[in-house]
């Protein structure tokens, strides 16, 4: 092999093993918010509001500390959909209303979700 093709292949290497480490960081902390998520719903059930606002508050500040990297890696606009979610929670955790707080919550999760698969390296997300 020539020496000319060391350089880009080395690049090449080091572009994927990016994509692997974000791929895998991605899924574990989106995982993470996902089950502080998860507690907060089931505080929500047993209509404990003011634990549900401390979780909350908990994943969000996780969420928040995410940002600047969230919008290097990942499309803005699914970041700014989580953030509208999160205020809307926040915001149905605040009133009490657990029914709307429930399907917000869904809702985040599932955008969490979301943002993991879209960072998820596979061909479908490289074609």
């Amino acid at each position: 092999m020539k020496k000319g093709f060391l350089p880009p292949l080395a690049v090449l290497a080091a572009v994927l093993a990016f994509c692997l480490w974000n791929s895998a960081a991605m899924s574990a902390v989106s995982l993470r918010w996902r089950d502080q998520l998860q507690r907060a719903g089931i505080l929500a059930q047993d209509e404990n509001w003011s634990a549900v606002q401390a979780v909350l508050q908990e994943s969000y500040q996780d969420w928040s500390d995410y940002q600047t990297y969230l919008h290097i890696v990942t499309g803005h606009g699914t970041v700014d959909e989580a953030e509208i979610l999160y205020r809307r929670c926040a915001a149905f955790a605040g009133i009490q209303e657990g029914g709307e707080f429930q399907v917000e919550l869904a809702g985040l999760r599932e955008q969490l979700r979301l943002l993991a698969e879209m960072e998820r390296f596979s061909i479908r997300n490289v074609l």
